[in-house]
Parts: structure tokens; sequence; C-alpha cells
């Protein structure tokens, strides 16, 4: 199997269209850090204007690569998962629309193993796509704007982390949008099972997250405790909490905690859920799949 994967991998990365999501990503990283770097100051001044008249407000140190890093992320990681949806909607659906998946499933390879291949390169494709999120977005922030505390507001209160306790911050939230990431790649997956070509797919995945995106910021008293809880994409941001600290006593950030780790996990519980529920039903729609291209 590491054979075959080493192959989906090599027909990924030698499509040109695979390198367009590296290309935004890039483009839309460096126009934020731009735009912060010569009027970051009318960012801070906007977010803290409720704070600005009852206290002085050192805006050169709280404008840093650590809220810098944190600004991009709020901004682009609800526009990654359209990025991702290129590439795994056209696992099956390109093959098919080549006319090479009737040679593929000849292989002497079962087509569970064929399927959990491609979804398995899906998923490194979409860890690289991180990877380089993180070298853009964290640390050539870091090296433009330097490191210092990072001041994170919510609820109209600033919260204080210290410089030394946000690294492993950034670590476990990227590790946490690599899973909500692989269960956008395993609904294009499944999918890309159905269609014979990768704009179907692909169109179907963003029109589904884009939907289900806006029926999570609904609020509706019934809703909300019952369909809004169990839609993937309303658990796609809850690594925002890793940035969210217990206070003590004095209502300081204590360092190295979080405050609602528990449902984080949960979250991360049921984006699991969803990435097996998808993969295993196209693995059983492929098993009995007549290929006919």
């Amino acid at each position: 199997m590491w054979k075959l994967l080493q192959i989906e991998l090599f027909k990924i990365f030698s499509r040109p269209r695979t390198y367009i999501p590296f290309a935004a990503i890039a483009a839309m990283v460096l126009i934020i850090q731009l735009g912060l770097k010569f009027d970051g100051r009318s960012y801070l001044e906007l977010m803290m204007s409720s704070l600005s008249d009852s206290f002085y407000i050192p805006y050169n140190m709280i404008m840093n690569g650590y809220l810098v890093a944190f600004v991009i992320l709020n901004t682009l990681l609800i526009q990654v998962p359209l990025l991702v949806a290129l590439v795994a909607g056209d696992t099956i659906a390109g093959e098919a629309n080549m006319g090479t998946l009737r040679l593929l499933v000849s292989r002497p390879f079962s087509r569970t193993q064929l399927m959990l291949v491609k979804f398995g390169a899906s998923v490194i494709y979409t860890v690289l796509l991180l990877v380089w999120m993180a070298i853009l977005a964290l640390f050539l922030s870091m090296l433009l704007f330097g490191t210092n505390d990072m001041l994170i507001a919510r609820n109209n209160v600033m919260e204080q982390i210290r410089a030394a306790d946000v690294l492993w911050r950034y670590i476990a939230a990227f590790g946490y949008a690599t899973v909500a990431l692989s269960t956008v790649a395993a609904l294009a997956f499944l999918l890309s099972v159905f269609a014979e070509n990768s704009i179907g797919p692909i169109v179907s995945t963003i029109s589904i997250v884009i939907v289900l995106t806006i029926l999570s910021e609904m609020r509706i008293p019934l809703y909300d405790n019952t369909v809004k809880p169990w839609l993937f994409t309303s658990h796609m941001l809850a690594w925002k909490g890793f940035f969210y600290s217990r206070s003590n006593g004095e209502g300081a950030a204590i360092p190295g905690t979080v405050e609602n780790l528990p449902a984080i996990l949960r979250s991360l519980g049921i984006l699991l859920a969803y990435i097996a529920a998808f993969v295993t039903a196209a693995i059983w729609v492929f098993k009995k799949k007549d290929i006919l291209s």
C-alpha cells in the first residue's frame, strides 16, 4: 500500500491545479500581513475602542506576530475548506473522467485498500496545506512583527496570554484544524464516488459547507439544542478554545490551561465520527459501484 500511496501523491502533485490553494493562501496571508504592518494600529483601535477611554493601551506591543497569526487564522480557516475540496473532490471522479478507474480496480489490491489510500493522500495534502499556512501565518508573522504577550478579545473582555504560553496553543490549534479540514476532505471524497468528473463533487462540497456554515451561525432556540450541535460545521472553529485559559481568583489567566477542554474534545470526537462515516459510506458505495470507465 505504501507504493500505491506514493503513486497517488505523485498524481496529486503532478497536476498544476494542486498548487492553486498554496498560491491562494500565500497571497491572502501576505495581503493581511502587509495591511496590518502599515495600518495595524487602526485595526487595534477599532477592536479596543471600548477600553481606550479608560486605559492606556500600548498598541506597538500588542501588535505582534502571535496576534497577527490569530487574525489570519480567523480570516482564512473559513475559506481553506473550499481549497481542500479542489483536490479531495477529484480523487475518484478525476479517475473516472480520465478513463483510468477501471484499470485501477483491476490491479491486485482490493477496492477498500484503493479507497483508503486515496483518502490518505487527500489527508496528507491537507496537512501540507496547513503546514504551509503555519509557516506563513505564524512563523513569518513572528519574523515580521516580533513576539510578545498575546491579547485575546472575547465577551468584551481582553485576556492576556504570556508569550511563553502561546506557541503550544498554536500547535494544538493547527492539529485540531487538520481534523476539521479532513472532515471536509472526507465529504468531498464521498461525493467524488458518485460523479464522473470532479466539478460536481467540488461544487457540491463547497455548497454544502457554505449552507451548513450559515445554519451553524443561526440562533433559533429549538434548533440550537437539537440540530445545530450535530452539524460538523458547528465544530470547525473550536480550535479557538485553545486560546481561552482558565482564570485564577484575581481574574488572571493561568498558564498552560484551557478553559473548556472537554467541549473541545467533544467537538473533536464529532468531527472524527463524521470522517469515519463519510469514508465508510464512500467505501461501501464504491465496492458496489459498476466501473464502466
